[in-house]
């Protein structure tokens, strides 16, 4: 790759502007359209200039660093999940905000035995808002959370009480230094343990889990400001998809707009809308030209054929082309770009397979790079496992890919890096049949995609590893 190449595969990282320009003719073996194009083969060449995949990786992180961190909003904590906290989290009371029974039992004062109410109720409850104080000598039930009554020195655990008459004893034979005999403070939780009023638990930036809602909850708090999820819009192209049914009359079956949608959601993103746009180039120019998205990703028509408009979309548009095309099988013709408005654009090639090449290494870094974005946490998501063996820096895009061993030997394209589904399990990754460009069937049971290296990768190897957002 020469100096002026590499220059414009990361123009946004020196602040240069390289604008769009259109591919030259003639057909590549990976086509940027929808299902039913020819696979590519493993010999097969790629426009000069394509960017290499670590370095694309880059370009795209350093365009959603770039972006102006996104304005803070105040939700419910129904609908902060999966943000990032906008300000510290801080407590409205103190925690717990009164004394507190940490056990089933009986409240005692005094060193005992104890004396019991005549009337044998359910003693104090939780919820009791202002039980009678205890004298001492005294002892009066107590559940797990009630308010402790003022004079209460500890709790008795119910399985370390004897109740006679109505008299509260240890068991007999207990010996003064046995651990169930109470001393000052025994299994009583005292207000503020947690925190008190005002303490900051969280600091701004926080991804809000439901672990994060809980304690917002405890502490008082009815809603969150959380930075806004960066906005996503999906533009379908193609004339030759259908929306429902099997394929027919030579045409395929949208699998790319049910999929990127939600894909997006699962990276951080807040998707306001689905479009299907055809093979029309206008109504794409009107599309790119009025979105009000942070974030447009295409899907199809990123190639050079004769319906592939995005390219020419770009050019018309005035846009700014970070990334055109990866050195990357499959979904070598995907392409960055920055919108006159400021939004980005990721385009997908239109097979499948190579769609989610594109979301994972253009989207994924991203939308990750975004201030206030915290991928891995929308609803459904879990979060990730520690790395399954060890730890790669791949310091071109400033992150680290975890590490795996192959099982099996995996073959590689000559030049390019190949992303390739596996299933992750305690020794290693094992490569998934069904891995072609236009192929779901072996991403729908993989755990992640291995980047295997120019060459291929022997087994036992090593390989950087791209890990699924729900597996």
């Amino acid at each position: 790759m020469s100096g002026d190449e590499l220059a414009d595969a990361l123009a946004l990282a020196d602040g240069r502007r390289h604008p769009a320009a259109v591919p030259g003719p003639g057909p590549g073996p990976e086509s940027g359209r929808a299902p039913g194009h020819p696979e590519e083969e493993a010999g097969a060449g790629h426009r000069r200039g394509h960017t290499d995949w670590p370095r694309a990786r880059a370009a795209a992180a350093a365009a959603g660093a770039s972006r102006r961190p996104p304005e803070s909003v105040t939700v419910s904590l129904a609908e902060a999940l999966g943000h990032r906290l906008a300000a510290p989290l801080t407590a409205l009371t103190d925690l717990p905000a009164f004394d507190t029974s940490a056990m089933d039992g009986w409240a005692v004062s005094g060193p005992g035995p104890w004396e019991l109410a005549a009337d044998g109720g359910p003693g104090v409850l939780a919820g009791t808002d202002d039980p009678a104080p205890l004298p001492d000598g005294r002892a009066v039930p107590i559940a797990t959370g009630a308010r402790v009554p003022p004079g209460t020195t500890a709790v008795l655990r119910s399985e370390y009480g004897e109740v006679v008459g109505r008299r509260l004893c240890l068991p007999r034979g207990t010996s003064r230094d046995s651990s169930r005999v109470p001393s000052h403070g025994t299994d009583i939780r005292p207000r503020g343990q947690e925190c008190r009023t005002g303490d900051e638990l969280l600091p701004a930036g926080t991804p809000v889990t439901p672990a994060v809602l809980g304690l917002a909850a405890a502490a008082g708090r009815d809603g969150l400001p959380v930075a806004r999820r960066p906005r996503a819009e999906v533009l379908v192209l193609g004339d030759e998809l259908l929306t429902s049914g099997p394929p027919r009359g030579g045409r395929v079956r949208d699998a790319l707009g049910p999929m990127v949608g939600p894909w997006l959601t699962a990276l951080g993103a807040e998707v306001t809308a689905v479009r299907r746009l055809g093979d029309d180039a206008a109504a794409l120019d009107a599309a790119l030209a009025g979105t009000a998205a942070d974030v447009v990703v295409t899907t199809g028509g990123t190639a050079t054929g004769p319906v592939d408009h995005v390219h020419p979309a770009l050019r018309r548009l005035g846009a700014e082309l970070l990334v055109d095309g990866v050195a990357v099988r499959p979904g070598h013709p995907m392409l960055l770009a920055r919108l006159p408005g400021g939004a980005l654009l990721v385009g997908l090639p239109g097979n499948p397979l190579a769609a989610v090449s594109g979301l994972l290494t253009l989207a994924e870094p991203l939308l990750r790079a975004v201030p206030g974005t915290a991928p891995g946490t929308a609803p459904g998501d879990r979060p990730a496992d520690p790395p399954p063996r060890n730890t790669t820096a791949d310091t071109t895009a400033d992150t680290a890919l975890p590490t795996a061993p192959l099982l099996e030997e995996v073959h590689g394209h000559p030049r390019d890096t190949r992303l390739v589904p596996v299933v992750q399990d305690g020794r290693g990754v094992r490569p998934l049949r069904f891995a072609g460009p236009a192929m779901l069937r072996g991403i729908a049971t993989a755990t992640a995609l291995a980047a295997v290296p120019p060459g291929g990768a022997a087994t036992g190897a090593g390989v950087p590893l791209l890990r699924l957002p729900w597996a």
